[in-house]
């Protein structure tokens, strides 16, 4: 069984899109189980503007999750660290929802990867600020992000930006592997 994170960091080619225009303008429906998911634009509550998007679970109990995503060139952001943030509400959240980026080298090649997976969001809550901030390397080729949700219940997402940041505003990429072996003798 795949996780998210699996499917997610596999690259473009592993996840499924779902079926007809079920997405906003510029936006694809995609995840392990996309039609389990529906999206909709919500113009009663949105949390600026006119209209936020709503990620929700259109089956009683999802078995995957779905994901509302862009991807696009990482040309004008190579060599630089870049945040993503977007105004998140959720609605009955029964598994867990959050903001994903992934940057992507030659061939597919994940260079870069958070998809809040060690600080979901969950529950029921207001219109809250969330951030990923990764590193886009130089050989860089696309940068791809958006909402996921898996389970049931709903995530409203509003006013996502791209903001880059100094060298030393920390990363939230999952932690780097270590570069050598560590305690093999266990005495540490």
């Amino acid at each position: 069984m795949r996780t998210i994170a699996t499917v997610l960091t596999l690259g473009i080619a592993n996840v499924v899109f779902a079926a007809g225009p079920t997405a906003p303008s510029g936006w694809i429906l995609a995840g392990d189980k996309p039609t389990e998911y529906s999206v909709t634009l919500d113009h009663v509550s949105p949390h600026g503007g006119k209209y936020c998007s709503v990620l929700r679970a259109s089956v009683p109990k999802p078995t995957g999750f779905g994901t509302l995503m862009q991807t696009f060139s990482a040309a004008t952001y190579r060599g630089k660290r870049l945040r993503l943030t977007a105004w998140v509400r959720g609605q009955d959240i029964a598994g867990w929802a959050g903001l994903w980026m992934r940057v992507d080298g030659a061939d597919g090649k994940m260079l870069a990867f958070d998809n809040m997976g060690d600080r979901p969001i969950k529950g029921t809550t207001e219109w809250t600020s969330y951030s990923v901030t990764l590193d886009v390397g130089d050989s860089a080729q696309a940068i791809a992000f958006g909402i996921l949700l898996y389970g049931a219940g709903s995530a409203s997402v509003d006013d996502f930006s791209f903001e880059v940041v100094r060298s030393d505003v920390p990363t939230t990429a999952s932690p780097q592997l270590p570069a050598a072996p560590r305690n093999l003798d266990f005495e540490q």
